[in-house]
């Protein structure tokens, strides 16, 4: 009769297949990294079949390893509840992380229901490489990205779709419209305020709804933070392209005024990003669940 599998190799496993790394296993474990490798190894020979593809980033598990995964998940899971004497786990803080602009506006309107009922979260923002980096290492539980990362060892979910705009207060606004010039030639004298020198949002724009290249504004000032490049548009400080869901409520009021109405709006999809696997937190998948379906009825109501 065989013999049963190693406990500790089980639990070894089903980190790294939850992990997705050696490294981040290895630091939810408590343990090194060439411990959670021997025993890898260990159980691989003993299966007779490699479990998880090696890449430079993190792994990504092959097919036994998935079927093996839900196999031992749930009876691992209970094992860990009678270890700790029995009482139901408290679920600990969620780790989110994404675009502090996109957190703020709409992430929490999303999520206030789940934190009303007792979800904890532990919010991170930062730029997407970064982030998506630290989600390798076991950082994060979730990342919103603003694009799908090319590490087939990641699970992405397209969450939502942002719309961008071209938008300047009314001063400017009015003044543009007295012109006859088409309004890309207009705003060569106008100050344009962007995220950074490269234009990154006002680059997609142009290419997306005028075809061609961004202009390069004679009077540009910079801000890495999307909601101040608001306030000072919003204050008079010349044009900007923003995404719709941030500037929603000063488009309705009349206080920023759309300086072009494409027939079709430039839009970026952002995606839920998680390893595979996902968490042994019960509230991680909740988390996870839930903005994807509120945001559909948030989007539909933006759009009316």
């Amino acid at each position: 009769m065989a013999e049963p599998l190693d406990l500790n190799q089980l639990r070894t496993f089903l980190a790294v297949h939850r992990a997705g790394s050696f490294t981040a296993a290895a630091h939810l474990l408590g343990v090194s990294q060439s411990t959670v490798t021997t025993q890898i190894r260990a159980l691989e020979t003993r299966l007779g079949r490699e479990l998880f593809e090696r890449r430079a980033r993190g792994v990504a598990p092959l097919p036994h390893a998935d079927e093996l995964a839900g196999q031992v998940a749930a009876p691992l899971d209970r094992l860990s509840g009678v270890a700790d004497g029995g009482r139901t786990p408290v679920a600990e803080p969620v780790h989110l992380a994404g675009p502090a602009e996109f957190l703020g506006a709409v992430g929490m309107r999303l999520l206030a229901p789940l934190i009303a009922e007792g979800v904890q979260l532990r919010v991170a923002t930062g730029l997407t490489e970064q982030l998506l980096e630290e989600l390798r290492a076991g950082r994060h539980d979730l990342v919103v990205s603003t694009r799908r990362p090319e590490d087939r060892g990641l699970v992405a979910e397209p969450f939502t779709d942002e719309e961008f705009v071209l938008v300047a207060a009314p001063v400017w606004a009015e003044r543009l419209a007295d012109g006859a010039a088409p309004v890309q030639e207009a705003l060569a004298g106008v100050p344009a305020v962007a995220y950074d020198t490269d234009l990154p949002i006002i680059r997609r724009y142009w290419s997306y709804v005028f075809h061609d290249r961004a202009p390069a504004p004679d009077r540009l000032t910079t801000i890495p933070d999307l909601r101040g490049i608001r306030t000072a548009v919003l204050a008079g400080a010349g044009w900007t392209v923003l995404p719709k869901y941030l500037c929603r409520a000063e488009l309705d009021s009349g206080m920023l005024r759309l300086l072009h109405h494409p027939d079709e709006a430039p839009l970026n999809t952002a995606f839920l990003v998680h390893r595979p696997g996902g968490s042994s937190n019960p509230h991680a998948a909740l988390v996870r669940r839930s903005p994807l379906a509120a945001a559909k009825a948030w989007w539909a109501d933006d759009e009316c």
